[in-house]
């Protein structure tokens, strides 16, 4: 006697195939070495930030609590040297990790909200409100991203939570554009039609058939964009605007710069923050151009 299983019911067919779909995309994101390399080395940075209570002590950033030399290069008691102030160069880097990828995922969080909702309700809507979304996104997109950031930060003045708002406000347009193409061309889809002759809302079709289409792009440049935020971040530390209570690897760049570390040759207090800058900033790059790959089947044909 033989005994049939019993149906699955629409939900958990969904959830199978999503289960089966994550499996898939993580094999094939398994099999690209330089996403793999850039997973390995942001695991490690994060890792490294959360941990950072277990593996330095934070008085070491209090001036006061110094007990370095001035500059004093590396040695075995202060394994990458001291900065100007006699404080450790290792906690400074550690502590730090944490303001530069705190600040670059918050403000990409931001952009990324805001540059979904402009681009979804630019290409979805159209008309006039969609016009004039299309044509902010253009104005945003003529202003250098810079010297309106400057503004921005000198206006609202120096915190964390200021530049956080600033650079999430300033890079929202690329997004906004990639999303309104991409909402564009889902407009477009026979099966689009079919649920709107059937009686579908707007909500229904932007929630069941556009979002589901476009999430996966935006989770893709979400990656690029934290690299773009992270150096953001570190130039306006560096030129000063930054949270002076604060430790990041842009400010430490700017008290090198600051007290001449390059002209004197201390090697060990700017270049330690430089290298990890451009190891965040590569590995987010590099993990985006997978998840892209992954994501994107034309890509990932070639």
């Amino acid at each position: 006697m033989s005994t049939t299983a019993p149906a699955l019911t629409s939900r958990q067919l969904t959830r199978r195939r999503r289960r089966a779909a994550w499996a898939r995309g993580w094999r094939e994101f398994r099999g690209n070495r330089a996403g793999m390399v850039g997973l390995v080395i942001l695991v490690l940075f994060v890792a490294i930030a959360l941990a950072a209570p277990l593996l330095a002590d934070q008085s070491g950033l209090e001036v006061t609590k110094a007990t370095g030399g001035v500059l004093e290069p590396p040695s075995s008691s202060y394994w990458l040297g001291t900065d100007d102030n006699g404080r450790s160069v290792l906690t400074l880097l550690i502590w730090g990790s944490r303001i530069s990828l705190f600040v670059g995922l918050m403000a990409t969080l931001i952009s990324m909200l805001i540059g979904t909702v402009v681009g979804l309700t630019s290409g979805y809507f159209g008309g006039f409100s969609g016009g004039a979304l299309f044509r902010l996104t253009e104005w945003f997109l003529a202003i250098p991203f810079l010297p309106l950031a400057i503004v921005l930060a000198t206006v609202l003045g120096r915190s964390l939570l200021n530049i956080v708002i600033v650079i999430g406000v300033t890079s929202w347009p690329g997004t906004a554009l990639l999303i309104r193409a991409q909402v564009l061309s889902i407009k477009e889809r026979t099966y689009l039609e079919r649920s709107r002759a059937l009686g579908a809302g707007h909500r229904h079709l932007i929630r069941r058939h556009v979002l589901p289409n476009v999430i996966p792009l935006v989770f893709a440049n979400t990656t690029l964009c934290v690299a773009v935020a992270i150096l953001s971040e570190t130039t306006l530390s560096f030129l000063g605007l930054g949270d002076p209570t604060r430790v990041s690897w842009g400010s430490m760049l700017d008290d090198a710069y600051s007290v001449g570390a390059i002209t004197t040759g201390s090697w060990w207090f700017f270049v330690p923050p430089g290298v990890c800058v451009v190891l965040v900033v590569l590995s987010f790059t590099l993990v985006g151009q997978a998840l892209e790959a992954v994501l994107n089947p034309r890509l990932r044909e070639r």
